[in-house]
């Protein structure tokens, strides 16, 4: 008998948004503000780096591929969301949740690693200056580029094979906003032993390990950054690093709270609360911080919009 024979439930029901039920409309033009501003920001930082040879150094090369993921992690989530919204029934069917579940764990844990990638590069750049380029190659840099995306999708895969192994006994009531491991694994009617275990062993090496090696990283960077004489040496070397930190910070933060909660969870209100941070703040959050503190991003930007108005200018005088 296959695995959805087994299962007495077709579709399951979210309850984070359960206790505002009368403001749908408002919840659904404020995440799809937030939607579209993700998308926008994220595009441009992508296309600019993409346009402006300037922008052609492996840093932000990392920044693109952060940019795509993030366009990526929210285009799993929230218009699932915008869609329940918009019909005021906040559910999701058995494969569509599986669905969701697999390419959230796939771009999450992808961008943990690129983030510790990112760690590595300005490791390379402000204590090794004299080997960067070697370091640093056009090879090096698409393969840690691309590596990420790979142990990504076979780590998300690992668990949603093992998630079709759930029963759920016709309890369909998930206290989440999106399909997600854990909130999963709390309403299993089955024995979860192995997939939580799994879960734990991943957070370990997927996030835990990228944590801990970004740490380390920063730790050697800012000693070397300490022995620099001038002042001016010093700030621009921490300037090139802060971007980064901030994002490290709210990504991992997030990480670490939605996926190492206590057995006895928090409230639905702080589950929706850490849910929306993590998949749907933050990717809207990345773009405006890389380009707010990045003068090599607003020089782009500007020289960008610059051309694109004497080429208007041009066409219209002709």
């Amino acid at each position: 008998m296959g695995v959805r024979n087994q299962t007495l439930v077709v579709e399951f029901v979210f309850l984070g948004f359960s206790g505002i039920p009368n403001s749908y409309i408002y919840l659904f033009l404020v995440f799809l503000a937030i939607y579209l501003v993700t998308l926008l920001g994220n595009l441009i930082i992508f296309i600019l780096i993409r346009l402006d040879s300037s922008l052609h150094t492996p840093m932000y090369y990392f920044l693109s591929h952060l940019s795509c993921l993030d366009i990526c992690i929210s285009s799993v989530t929230v218009p699932k969301t915008l869609v329940n919204f918009l019909s005021q029934r906040q559910t999701i069917t058995y494969n569509q949740c599986l669905f969701q579940m697999f390419f959230l764990g796939s771009f999450t844990g992808t961008e943990a690693v690129v983030l510790a990638v990112m760690a590595y590069d300005r490791y390379a750049a402000i204590c090794k200056p004299l080997h960067y380029s070697h370091l640093m190659s056009s090879k090096v840099c698409t393969i840690l580029a691309f590596a990420p995306w790979i142990w990504g999708f076979l780590n998300s895969t690992i668990h949603t094979a093992l998630s079709t192994r759930l029963t759920f006994c016709g309890v369909n009531q998930i206290h989440h906003i999106f399909c997600d491991i854990p909130p999963l694994l709390r309403i299993a009617c089955n024995d979860a032993h192995i997939n939580e275990m799994t879960v734990r062993i991943a957070s370990f090496f997927v996030g835990g390990v990228s944590f801990l090696f970004t740490i380390l990283s920063y730790c050697i960077i800012l000693s070397s950054i300490l022995k620099i004489r001038s002042t001016a040496g010093k700030h621009k070397a921490f300037s090139t690093c802060a971007s980064h930190l901030i994002v490290v910070t709210l990504f991992f933060g997030n990480a670490m709270v939605n996926y190492n909660r206590p057995s006895a969870g928090y409230s639905l209100e702080m589950d929706t609360l850490i849910s929306t941070m993590y998949c749907i703040i933050t990717p809207m959050l990345n773009p405006l911080i890389y380009s707010l503190r990045n003068k090599e991003v607003n020089g782009a930007l500007k020289k960008v919009v610059g051309n694109w108005r004497k080429s208007k200018h041009h066409h219209t005088i002709s």
